[in-house]
């Protein structure tokens, strides 16, 4: 079993809203490193540290609620120890 260093999860973002969701992630440090996999269709993923994922899942509840976050969905994570 590979053993992952974070958690990871995809979102489709509304596509006028990426800046929001972008800033309100700087504007929480360390919460998690995202990057756009599609940004004609609002993709996005986040790699999550394990220590900051009730952190995460409230800044998304909270963006999903303002209409930000379209849909959240944990999956397994791509980057193992094992590969970097």
């Amino acid at each position: 079993m590979k053993k992952s260093n974070s958690l990871y999860f995809i979102a489709k973002v509304k596509r006028e809203k990426c800046w929001f969701l972008a800033a309100a992630l700087r504007g929480t440090e360390g919460v998690a490193f995202d990057r756009a996999l599609d940004k004609e269709k609002g993709v996005f993923e986040f790699f999550v540290p394990e220590a900051m994922e009730s952190v995460f899942k409230e800044v998304m509840a909270y963006l999903a609620v303002e209409g930000v976050i379209l849909s959240l969905e944990e999956k397994e994570n791509r980057l193992t120890i094992e590969n970097i």
